[in-house]
């Protein structure tokens, strides 16, 4: 009996592992595909900085800074 039951626990401690795995597989699949999760992040980051870019008066995506100022090395 007692062999018995320590059988039944191992197997679902594997089943356990299994739909672990098989889950950390769906989501590092959905987040490599580009038609799904990254692709909606990527759209959405575009978006964004588009929509910021057109408030703060800029356009392109060149990422450069506004300030004004040496090579920012403090010295005097």
């Amino acid at each position: 009996m007692k062999v018995m039951r320590y059988l039944e626990q191992k197997a679902q401690g594997m089943v356990e592992y299994a739909l672990i795995l098989a889950f950390v597989v769906g989501i590092a699949i959905a987040l490599t595909n580009s038609s799904g999760i990254k692709g909606a992040i990527e759209t959405t980051f575009s978006n964004v900085t588009k929509t910021l870019n057109e408030a703060n008066g800029t356009t392109g995506t060149s990422g450069g800074s506004s300030t004004s100022g040496g090579s920012g090395t403090g010295g005097n």
